[in-house]
């Protein structure tokens, strides 16, 4: 079994070891796959002159962004929509006067994080600004999440399972997040969590309960 998450790989590592999950872990929303001892296997980064054109849009509006370096999380102002985040993900924020000199050649993935009803607003929009060249979607309702095109959940579950040499259709997902979606079209079983956004529960072939209830418990004894 392995994780597959939105999390970078410093505030998800430590919910891997709680699992004792041996098998390499899917963090970044797919955009980077690292061994268990933390290595690089997979790294799909957005370039910084396209990453910049976000931190742009985000400045005129005023709106939090979170950038990543070395698995340090990178923002230009302390607000709590920031501090949110940062609780939520066990990470340490890291205050920066400009993104443009604290960026690196590629960032894993950018997070706008605001109320859910901003991210719903803003979800066509920036969807539609950078379509084609950057994949969008949320993962919980206030993160709106930025990563290559090619840089999802279901390109990097696709290059874990040649990596262990599982088939495809003995690949099982589960999620419930938009963010899971390209994971759920690409695994041979697609379960989602009821609850989850409609175009999650479309491509599902199994639904289980909401967090809580035992549902992904139940499906690992079914299996």
């Amino acid at each position: 079994m392995a994780a597959c998450t939105g999390r970078p790989y410093s505030g998800a590592v430590r919910w891997v070891e709680h699992l004792h999950l041996t098998e390499p872990l899917i963090c970044y929303q797919g955009a980077q796959v690292r061994a268990a001892d933390g290595s690089l296997l997979l790294d799909h980064g957005i370039p910084h002159e396209l990453a910049m054109e976000v931190v742009h849009f985000c400045r005129e509006r005023r709106l939090h962004l979170n950038a990543y370096r070395d698995d340090r999380l990178l923002v230009e102002h302390d607000t709590p929509d920031g501090r949110a985040y940062a609780r939520h993900s066990g990470l340490e924020t890291h205050v920066v006067s400009d993104l443009d000199l604290a960026m690196g050649p590629t960032s894993p993935k950018l997070v706008i994080v605001a109320a859910e009803e901003v991210v719903e607003a803003l979800l066509p929009e920036v969807r539609e600004r950078w379509r084609g060249r950057l994949f969008v979607a949320t993962s919980l309702p206030t993160y709106l999440e930025m990563t290559m095109p090619g840089a999802h959940k279901g390109t990097a579950l696709e290059f874990l399972a040649g990596y262990l040499q599982v088939p495809r259709e003995q690949v099982v997902a589960a999620g419930d997040g938009r963010n899971d979606r390209p994971m759920l079209e690409w695994a041979g079983l697609a379960v989602a969590v009821e609850g989850a956004p409609a175009e999650v529960l479309e491509v599902a072939d199994r639904v289980i309960g909401p967090p809580g209830t035992g549902g992904v418990a139940e499906l690992l004894e079914s299996l």
